[in-house]
Parts: structure tokens; C-alpha cells; sequence
């Protein structure tokens, strides 16, 4: 699954991010990590594209994400048309008004809290003029990205940077968390993407006995389109990958994590599309 071309590497994190998966009514749950509907949209929210206007140009893109900390699961408690009067309550699907112990509707919405992944967003050389345009987007975004949901905006920075070979990157950039133990030598890390993972490269064997080529499982997250009344994705495979890389690669947290991050990219990258710069 190595890209053919330069991509987009992205430092998804924040107090809270949530990644709908199956989401209905009034329970709103989040996947363990960044999903493609997520990341596409984000990409057209920073572009400046209106909910009805196209995608699929970016739903061509492939997405691969590193977890670098996986956070906690949040669940919160969210109450709507409570102590209000009968006119100005929640409207029902048939256009009347609620009343009495309906008045009051109830959701759980679940997070991820302190949770950090890096992201590679890939694509062959025919979409380096697609990827670049995003990248100048995420710079300077039409509208403020958010991690999954607007009440959840990012730490900075956002992107991290438009390089070549970004999952060569995406393995041996530093982690955005502490390392386990004072004495370990290696951690155990995820990646999660939408094409095979075992040709990430250079990278060490998988510690739970998968090379990441047959799917773990499938996920409804590839969106055909954002419009609200039409709204709808498709299935995919989604791939998984447990590697062991070096705990020195743990970079802490806050400004260690940014100035390490900061010296990685003097040191090993020339290509002038830097988030950082």
C-alpha cells in the first residue's frame, strides 16, 4: 500500500474528539479512532465546499491513522426542550410540539478523551495537485476543523505536514505520548487503515501475530455524500496492524512532543509543504 505520491500527514488531537460509526437518535457513539467520513469531511470543511456539493474526489484519497494515545471513552449526558414552554419545545417528525414527560429528550454522546493520532492521507501522483490544495486549505481553513464534531476543535497543529513518502513518516515520526515504562525498550502501537497494512515500511513485526493483509472487520464510514437530506456511505474493509517500535520514539506530550516533532522534520524531510514551517 505504499503511495505512489506525497501526502498529507495530520496530528489529530485534543480534549475531545468523536468519530461516529453507528450513530442513531439519541445514542451517538464514537469509533476508537479517526474514521474515513471524518477526515473526508474535515478536508471539504477546510476547502470551503458546502454540504451538497461533491466528494468524491477526496473519497479516492486513502486514509491510514497511528494511534498514538487512544484516549478514554467519555459518555455524556445530553438533555433538549427541558422546562420550556409547550410552543417552544422539540418539533416531532410529524410537526407537532411534545408535552408532558415527552417534552424532555434524553442522548448519550460518547468521546474520546485525550486522545492522539497521526494520520497519513494518501493518494497516487495523479491527486498531488488535490493533496496540495488540501494542504494549503488546512493551513488556512475556510471554516475552523473540527476532531468529529464541532464541539471537539483540534490542537495545533493540525497538520503536520505534505511529504513524500508519508508512510514511511506515518511509522518513524515521533509519538505524541509518554513512554510506559522508564526501562522499555520497544511500544506496542496501532494502525488502522482502509487499504492492507503490511507493507508499511520498515516497519517491525507485528507483536499479535497479524501482518495486517486480511481485513479486521468492516466499517460503514466511506461517504458518498454529505447533504443532509441525502446523507449516506458505504461499507469498507477496515485493517489493522499492531507494530513494535522503538520507546524512544515516545516524544511526551505538549511542547516536548512539538519540538521533537519539529527536529524530525529538519532532520529527515526537505519538502517545502510544512505545517510546521
Amino acid at each position: 500500500m505504499t503511495a505512489t505520491g506525497p501526502g498529507l500527514l495530520l496530528h489529530l488531537a485534543g480534549p475531545l474528539q468523536s468519530w461516529g460509526e453507528r450513530s442513531q437518535f439519541n445514542e451517538r457513539d464514537t469509533a476508537p479512532f479517526p474514521t474515513r467520513s471524518g477526515i473526508i469531511g474535515l478536508l471539504a470543511s477546510a476547502l470551503g465546499r458546502t454540504r451538497d456539493q461533491p466528494v468524491h474526489d477526496l473519497a479516492r484519497l486513502s486514509l491510514t491513522v497511528r494511534t498514538d494515545r487512544p484516549g478514554v471513552l467519555l459518555r455524556d449526558l445530553h438533555t433538549v426542550g427541558g422546562g420550556l414552554r409547550g410552543k417552544d419545545t422539540v418539533t416531532t417528525a410529524e410537526g407537532k410540539k411534545r408535552s408532558g414527560a415527552t417534552a424532555t429528550l434524553l442522548s448519550h454522546r460518547y468521546y474520546l478523551a485525550d486522545a492522539a493520532f497521526t494520520a497519513a492521507v494518501t493518494g497516487p501522483h495523479a491527486d498531488a495537485a488535490l493533496l496540495q490544495d488540501c494542504a494549503r486549505a488546512l493551513q488556512a481553513p475556510k471554516w475552523p476543523p473540527y476532531l468529529g464534531r464541532r464541539s471537539c476543535p483540534p490542537e495545533g497543529p493540525l497538520l503536520i505536514g505534505l511529504l513524500d513518502q508519508p508512510l514511511h513518516h506515518l511509522v518513524r515520526l515521533p509519538l505524541a505520548s509518554r513512554a510506559r515504562s522508564a526501562d522499555g525498550a520497544s511500544v506496542r502501537v496501532v494502525f488502522h487503515g482502509d487499504q492492507p497494512l503490511d507493507r508499511l515500511p520498515g516497519a517491525a513485526s507485528g507483536t499479535d501475530g497479524a501482518d495486517g493483509t486480511a481485513p479486521a472487520g468492516q466499517i460503514n464510514d466511506d461517504p458518498l455524500g454529505f447533504h443532509p437530506r441525502t446523507r449516506s456511505y458505504r461499507a469498507r474493509a477496515r485493517y489493522q496492524r499492531t507494530l513494535t517500535l522503538p520507546a524512544i520514539q515516545c516524544a511526551g506530550l505538549g511542547t516536548a512532543y512539538l519540538t521533537t516533532l519539529a527536529d524530525y522534520l529538519d532532520q529527515h524531510t526537505r519538502h517545502p509543504e510544512r505545517g510546521l514551517a
